[in-house]
């Protein structure tokens, strides 16, 4: 095969993907065209696990006016996600009573990192300008346009975003 056959054009946002369910779906992004996103990087047994609770808040608090949260569960940081994708959903639904999508576990970074977060940090790097997620709870701020807003590091406590992403839903009208 030619370098020709193999090129795929360039996403353009966040809407340009699919990603994988829990349940082995695909879900085209697409579908949540028009909302607000929080992209999250996510593990069971981190020291930021905690976060969930402060997630749930925030989609319970703006899912109505049209934002969401998408977690991606990693086990690549101190193998802090080691369970299948069945006792991921089962500990986020009965530890932090989660209702926002919890989708497949992934890589998010590597050789073998899911296509959505290559294109998130090559397009949103972080400090210094390296893309690489250095830790679990890694979020992304993504518009209704499917572009990202922000990149927010680990130790970001999700209530902390509420002002972003009310300001981001309110703008949404202009």
């Amino acid at each position: 095969m030619t370098s020709a056959a193999l090129s795929i054009a360039t996403p353009t946002n966040a809407y340009s993907f699919e990603v994988e369910t829990a349940d082995g779906d695909r879900l085209p992004l697409a579908r949540y065209r028009r909302q607000a996103i929080l992209i999250v990087n996510v593990a069971s047994r981190c020291g930021f696990t905690g976060q969930y609770a402060g997630l749930e808040a925030l989609y319970r608090l703006y899912k109505d006016q049209g934002f969401t949260v998408l977690a991606f569960p990693c086990n690549q940081f101190g193998g802090q996600e080691p369970g299948t994708n069945a006792d991921i959903q089962a500990f986020c639904a009965q530890s932090y009573g989660v209702t926002f999508p919890v989708l497949a576990k992934i890589d998010v970074k590597g050789a073998a990192a899911d296509p959505l977060f290559r294109w998130l940090t090559e397009t949103a790097p972080g400090w210094f300008g390296r893309g690489d997620i250095k830790w679990n709870f890694t979020k992304f701020l993504v518009d209704r346009e499917g572009c990202i807003v922000k990149r927010y590091a680990p130790g970001v406590r999700p209530k902390t975003l509420a002002k972003p992403i009310s300001r981001l839903l309110a703008s949404a009208g202009d």
